[in-house]
């Protein structure tokens, strides 16, 4: 009896079927291979001309760099299609969260695109820091997109001397 082959998900997730996966079945159209009429493209989301996505579905999250220099922490986000006041920043002294919207400004319906793969709608992101922060010194800008918060570090080997009073 033969058995049927399974496929290159099956095979790599542990599915159900046997262990005679061939990386040859993918040049030779075998049962596993969608001919090239037939695949479905993988780039961005899925186009629909469904509604936009419900104002209580889960936000995007933001991406991020985070580094530090000897004096900072440094955290950049691209942010292109956000207003400045649609942007919310809180600091604590060990986190930061980053939360805004991104408004759809676009022309046509949801037939008319080939590919749409922007995100749009409410994002956020909180990151936790390596090392506690200055919140009364810490700023934002934005840029051509490019939102930079710099963030000083907090210098724990700081000391100050106190003069005693006497009353």
């Amino acid at each position: 009896m033969a058995r049927e082959k399974r496929s290159l998900f099956e095979w790599l997730t542990g599915g159900a079927g046997g262990d005679d996966f061939s990386f040859d079945d993918l040049d030779s159209g075998g049962a596993s291979y969608a001919p090239a009429a037939s695949r479905k493209l993988s780039l961005g989301r899925p186009i629909s001309p469904e509604p936009e996505p419900a104002a209580d579905e889960a936000e995007g999250e933001l991406a991020v760099d985070v580094y530090q220099t000897p004096t900072h922490l440094i955290i950049k986000a691209m942010i292109a299609g956000v207003k400045p006041e649609d942007l919310d920043i809180s600091i604590t002294r060990d986190m930061v969260t980053v939360r805004g919207k991104r408004e759809r400004h676009t022309e046509g319906t949801a037939g008319d695109f080939f590919f749409s793969e922007l995100y749009w709608g409410s994002f956020s992101r909180t990151i936790v820091l390596p090392q506690e922060v200055e919140i009364e010194e810490a700023e934002a800008t934005e840029k051509h997109g490019l939102l930079v918060i710099r963030l000083p570090k907090l210098d724990k080997s700081r000391q100050a001397k106190l003069k005693v009073k006497s009353n």
